[in-house]
């Protein structure tokens, strides 16, 4: 009998994605063995894979000279852990995107619409806290194929798509909530965010620390990891070489959506109550944390374990400014001022290719 035509072509397309990333992967060995014999650049690879692991100790040191009480006690550092395990989610939740060449400037309304709905639902309408939590992961869904949609379909970038729908979203917060707070959220949820500690760290960390774990892997390790690289280093090129670059992209705005959902779960949890503005504060952090952690550990490239230590960096600096008394406009400085430096350092690292 002869084979199924539909057969021979998944098996003919596993092939060559199966000969892009042994490509890919001879390509960036190739690359180690030249770092490995010469030692400039070794050390010149070193630097630029952990550097931001010893700026974070060398902000540490620095900022614990002037309050050495407050930034050498492991108490503050377990309350920053826990505090910014949303923003760690969040910004994992960009990263995909970014990845793949697209912005979405909606993550941060997305959470915040999490949140809200979770406590509409909860609070007002009765509805079981998981049932509520599994409710808006299907909404950050939603958002994302509706990102997709407008921006595959009817051909419009990204940032203009993703800023028009965070601001769509910014006004249907505000109606849903009649423009208040919205507290009472349910003891179990916030039990499972920030009361329950491990070693003195809100569980919420950990709930960070696994999904970098997992998007680390996905990216590193699978063959959808390298997917999303090919897609963002040149859709053409992936498009001519058998890649769904359409499919691709909507896999990752929706992705996107419903990691920035569940970064909403933690931060109604962490607050146990819901407001219509507070979460959308957190977008430029989330950048500046993307792009930072773009400079380290894969130097060039969006990863998460740099994203997560970029937050971290990025908190330490602001717990500090605030040990310090410094107003809080200086955070935004920081912020912005650290966003612009990484994107600079990036672009160096990608030998000062256009964005696209």
């Amino acid at each position: 009998m002869n084979a199924h035509p539909d057969g021979e072509a998944t098996h003919l397309y596993e092939d060559r994605i199966a000969a892009l990333e042994e490509k890919v992967r001879a390509f960036e060995a190739s690359l180690q063995r030249e770092a490995e014999n010469s030692g400039p650049r070794k050390w010149r690879g070193w630097i630029e894979r952990y550097g931001l692991l010893v700026a974070w100790g060398a902000l540490i040191l620095l900022l614990g000279a002037v309050k050495p009480d407050q930034m050498f006690a492991w108490n503050s550092y377990a309350t920053m852990f826990g505090s910014n395990a949303m923003l760690v989610v969040l910004t994992l939740g960009l990263l995909i995107p970014l990845t793949t060449g697209d912005f979405d400037l909606s993550v941060a309304s997305t959470m915040a619409l999490s949140s809200m709905l979770i406590a509409v639902l909860e609070v007002k309408l009765g509805v079981p806290i998981g049932l509520a939590i599994l409710c808006v992961l299907i909404v950050g869904a939603i958002v994302g194929a509706i990102n997709a949609i407008f921006v595959l379909y009817f051909g419009i970038h990204s940032l203009i798509v993703t800023l028009g729908t965070g601001y769509f979203i910014n006004g249907l917060i505000l109606w849903v909530s009649n423009s208040n707070t919205i507290s009472g959220v349910s003891m179990e949820l916030v039990r499972s965010v920030i009361l329950t500690r491990i070693l003195g760290v809100p569980i919420g960390f950990y709930y960070a620390l696994g999904m970098t774990v997992v998007v680390w892997y996905v990216f590193h390790h699978t063959s959808l990891g390298r997917r999303l690289l090919f897609v963002g280093r040149g859709r053409e090129v992936a498009r001519l070489s058998g890649v769904n670059v359409t499919k691709v992209r909507t896999g990752a705005l929706m992705a996107s959506g419903v990691i920035a959902a569940f970064a909403g779960v933690l931060y109604t949890g962490m607050r146990g109550a819901a407001d219509p503005t507070s979460g959308l504060s957190f977008l430029l952090p989330a950048f500046a944390a993307a792009f930072l952690g773009s400079t380290a550990f894969y130097p060039g490239r969006f990863n998460a374990i740099g994203s997560m230590v970029a937050v971290f960096f990025l908190s330490t600096g602001i717990m500090g400014l605030n040990f310090m008394g410094v107003d809080s406009f200086v955070q935004n400085l920081f912020y912005g001022g650290g966003l612009i430096i990484a994107v600079a350092i990036s672009q160096l690292l990608r030998g000062r290719r256009p964005m696209s």
